[in-house]
């Protein structure tokens, strides 16, 4: 069993700058493959950015490319988002998760090879 928890979220302006942290239980996150996804009210969740076990590997959907970089520390067992230059549109709840058996070590970006959520944490940005 692996617990994810989000923390960072909040109330920014547009063309701020929020970081998200995502700390996961257990003793092989190392191996896992990593990514944040977003829904906003009305919408369908979307993936945001995804990173492989090394972070050698990582995605960004087109709408975060050049704001948001996914990164990871293996030793604190911890994903983060760093989010700049932050949009209304970019208001949703963000979501960490984990696929725990990547396949050949890659990133995925695809919902359903993620096995293991977090709870959610809250951006809301205003313009």
């Amino acid at each position: 069993q692996v617990q994810l928890v989000e923390s960072g979220g909040g109330l920014v302006q547009a063309g701020g700058s929020l970081r998200l942290s995502c700390v996961a239980s257990g003793r092989t996150f190392s191996s896992y493959a990593m990514g944040w996804f977003r829904q906003a009210p009305g919408k369908e969740r979307e993936i945001v950015a995804a990173i492989n076990w090394s972070g050698g590997q990582t995605y960004n959907t087109d709408s975060v490319k050049g704001r948001f970089t996914i990164s990871r520390d293996n030793s604190e067992n911890t994903v983060y988002l760093q989010m700049n230059s932050l949009k209304p549109e970019d208001t949703a709840v963000y979501y960490c998760a984990a696929n725990t058996r990547p396949l050949r070590g890659l990133l995925s970006t695809t919902q359903n090879l993620y096995d293991y959520w977090g709870q959610g944490t809250q951006v809301t940005v205003s313009s």
